[in-house]
C-alpha cells in the first residue's frame, strides 16, 4: 500500500519555469545565490489525508454523530462592592472626630487634644469645598448635632456640678433654610425626667460666609417622667442584705402614683417665653461645610464643630 501511494505521489504534474532576466542584479525577495536564469520548479502540493484511530467495544454502521452536553455551571455569589476610597477630606474628618473622643464635647480637652483640633480644623477649612455656605442653602438645611466646641460659656452647662444628677444628651442646632430660622436645643436627663430647653431665633445672610442671628423666643420642654421604678429584690446596705419583698405593696403603689403624675405632666404644653433683650444678637461664620460636617467660628473667636444628623461620623468606629 505504501508503494502505491508514492507512485500516486510522483505523478502529480509539475512545471518548470525560468525566470526572466531582471534589470537589477540583486532583489530584497530572492536570497542572493540564486540567479536570474535559475529554473524554479512549482510543484502544487495536495494536503495530505488526515487519519483518526479510534478504539471502540463494538462495529457500527451508523455514523457517529456529535450531541451537545449542557453544562451547569454553579450561581457564583456576587463579588462584594469595593469600600469607598478615602479621600484625604476623609481621613482629616475622621482624626477630627476621632480627636473629640472622651473631651465631653470640648469640657475635658488637655491643651494637647485642643491644638490637635485647631491643626485639624485648620486643614479642614483650607480644603472648604463650599466657598459660599449661605449660598449653598439646601447643605445648611437640618439638623447638626454638637460634637465639639471651644465656648467657654456652654462648659458650665456641660459640667455636673451646676446640675447635680442631671446630664446633657444633646446639644443641636437645626437650621430652616425656607424660613430663615435657626433653633439651638439641649437635651438633659435625670435619674426622673427627661426634658429639653431651646430657642428658637430668626438670621440674616450678611455675607458668603456670615450669618446674623436675632433670638425671640426660649422654649421649656413639657418633663417627661419615669413612669416606673424598678426596685431590686433585695439591696445591701452596710453590709447587710436587706430583703425588699416587705414592700413590694408600698412600692406599686409609688408607682401608681408615678405613672399618673408623669401622664398629668407630658399632657402639658411646653413653656414658652420671648426674649426681648435688643442685645440678643449674634453673629456667626461658617469656614467649613459639606454634606457631613459644618465648622462654624462665633463672638470671640470660638470655634463649633456640628456634624450632620443621620452621618455615619456619629456612629463610634
Amino acid at each position: 500500500m505504501a508503494s502505491h501511494t508514492i507512485s500516486q505521489l510522483n505523478q502529480f504534474p509539475c512545471k518548470t519555469l525560468f525566470r526572466a532576466p531582471s534589470k537589477s542584479h540583486t532583489s530584497s525577495f530572492l536570497p542572493p545565490r540564486l540567479s536570474d536564469s535559475s529554473p524554479l520548479s512549482l510543484c502544487p502540493i495536495k494536503a495530505r489525508p488526515f487519519f483518526v484511530i479510534r478504539a471502540v467495544d463494538g462495529y457500527s454502521e451508523q455514523p457517529e454523530t456529535s450531541s451537545t452536553v449542557a453544562v451547569v455551571e454553579e450561581d457564583k455569589p456576587e463579588p462584594e462592592p469595593k469600600p469607598k476610597e478615602l479621600t484625604e477630606v476623609d481621613r482629616l474628618k475622621q482624626q477630627l472626630v476621632d480627636s473629640f473622643y472622651g473631651t465631653d464635647r470640648g469640657l475635658r480637652a488637655s491643651s494637647d487634644t485642643r491644638a490637635e483640633v485647631v491643626e485639624l480644623i485648620t486643614q479642614l477649612e483650607a480644603k472648604n469645598p463650599t466657598a459660599a455656605p449661605t449660598a449653598a442653602l439646601t447643605l445648611l438645611n437640618g439638623k447638626w448635632i454638637l460634637a465639639y466646641t471651644s465656648f467657654s460659656a456652654l462648659f458650665p452647662l456641660l459640667s455636673r456640678g451646676t446640675f447635680p444628677l442631671v446630664k446633657v444628651e444633646e446639644i443641636s442646632q437645626t437650621i430652616d433654610s425656607e424660613n430663615f430660622t435657626v433653633q439651638n436645643s439641649v437635651q438633659f436627663s435625670g435619674p426622673l425626667a427627661t426634658t429639653s430647653f431651646s430657642t428658637n431665633a430668626k438670621f440674616e445672610v450678611r455675607s458668603p460666609k456670615r450669618v446674623q442671628i436675632k433670638f425671640q423666643e426660649g422654649i421649656i420642654g413639657t418633663p417627661q417622667l419615669t413612669d416606673s421604678i424598678v426596685v431590686p429584690e433585695n439591696v445591701e446596705f452596710f453590709g447587710q442584705n436587706v430583703d425588699l419583698t416587705p414592700f413590694k405593696g408600698i412600692i406599686t403603689s409609688v408607682q401608681d402614683t408615678a405613672s399618673s403624675v408623669a401622664k398629668t405632666i407630658s399632657s402639658q404644653p411646653p413653656l414658652k417665653f420671648s426674649i426681648s433683650n435688643t442685645n440678643a444678637e449674634s453673629w456667626l461664620l461658617t469656614t467649613y461645610l459639606d454634606e457631613d460636617v459644618r465648622i462654624s467660628r462665633g463672638d470671640g473667636g470660638s470655634v463649633f464643630v456640628l456634624i450632620k444628623e443621620g452621618s455615619p461620623l456619629l456612629t463610634p468606629p
